[in-house]
């Protein structure tokens, strides 16, 4: 069967993980969604994440983060730009998520990036979620 939105389908077994209280989760692979997984890393939304190569496309294991309390790091995950309707922005009008709390992932002519990363090289693009 075919998906016709893997990044919302990557996006929603994040948040299903997280309100499972789970350590991990596997994703199918692919470049937008392990760039995507390196963005989540770096702004340390999750501990850890693995690129597994298999026969076909290969898997990213990524590795949950938690409060102290148990509560999922992660409160939301929004898919913004979908297959149907493309969201896109110029450099004045990046959104900012949550007053600057969260973040946008941007995908620019020099790859994905976050919202102030692209404020701060003056790229505008598509927006393709918002993490807070």
């Amino acid at each position: 069967m075919s998906m016709t939105d893997p990044i919302a389908d990557m996006l929603t077994r994040i948040r299903n993980a997280g309100k499972a209280r789970m350590k991990r989760v596997d994703v199918p692979a692919s470049k937008m969604k392990l760039g995507i997984t390196k963005i989540l890393s770096r702004e340390k939304y999750i501990a850890n994440f693995k690129y597994l190569s298999d026969d076909r496309q290969g898997i990213i294991r990524i590795y949950l983060r938690y409060l102290d309390g148990g509560q999922h790091l992660i409160k939301g995950l929004k898919r913004v730009s979908t297959p149907g309707l493309r969201v896109y922005v110029p450099k004045a009008r990046v959104p900012r998520v949550r007053s600057g709390v969260g973040l946008a992932v941007i995908s620019t002519s020099r790859g994905l990036m976050t919202d102030s990363e692209a404020r701060q090289q003056g790229l505008g693009g598509e927006v393709v979620c918002q993490i807070w």
